[in-house]
């Protein structure tokens, strides 16, 4: 709008000095007087006009910084959300793995009981009932048993602890598991140690 009133501006004056050279009407202006200021009022509107573009061109670029600062602060956002869940998802993360060598100890305990009593542990063990028991807690806040025993052997997963001959069908396979590997919401705590075939 502005743009157009300063046009329309520059147009008047350009007509005013047209029709003044036209009819001659220089009687109370000296000659010397109205171009000069016709030509100044010119100038002014033309530098009116350019100080106009540039506020655009300032607003325009504020405008851009300030879409990519919003865009920017909308990805922290989102960031910060996304690692506030996977916080919450493994807040207990430590004291799960420090569960985990209870764990063991009564899975050796239970072994060690059918060995010495030569059948198989009654489920009513007392034994049983505690490490079911816990298992299911641990198990509702994500822990995950990994099964090792007859799969292909996976340095992701696995570590090998030992390697021993084997037949042909059990190379490059996990022939025993020594330590159990565990997955908390679906993120290795603790790698299986396990004897390869070879």
């Amino acid at each position: 709008m502005a743009k157009k009133k300063n046009k329309e501006v520059i147009e008047e004056l350009d007509e005013q000095v047209q029709n003044q050279e036209n009819t001659g009407e220089n009687t109370e202006k000296t000659s010397d007087d109205t171009p000069d200021s016709t030509q100044n009022e010119a100038s002014a509107a033309k530098e009116e006009l350019s100080q106009e573009e540039i506020l655009i061109a300032e607003n325009s670029e504020l405008k851009d910084k300030f879409r990519r600062l919003f865009a920017e602060f909308d990805n922290f956002k989102k960031r910060k959300a996304k690692e506030r869940i996977d916080y919450m998802k493994t807040a207990g993360q430590d004291v799960i793995i420090e569960l985990l060598p209870v764990l063991d100890d009564f899975e050796r305990a239970i072994k060690a009981n059918e060995e010495a009593s030569g059948q198989a542990a009654d489920e009513n063990d007392g034994f049983i009932l505690i490490h079911k028991k816990l298992m299911s807690n641990l198990e509702r806040k994500g822990l995950v048993k990994m099964e090792a025993r007859g799969n292909d052997f996976d340095a992701d997963l696995h570590e090998a602890i030992a390697e021993i001959p084997g037949a042909d069908d059990q190379k490059g396979k996990i022939i025993d598991v020594v330590e159990e590997g565990y997955l908390l919401n679906e993120k290795i705590i603790r790698h299986a140690k396990v004897v390869v075939g070879r």
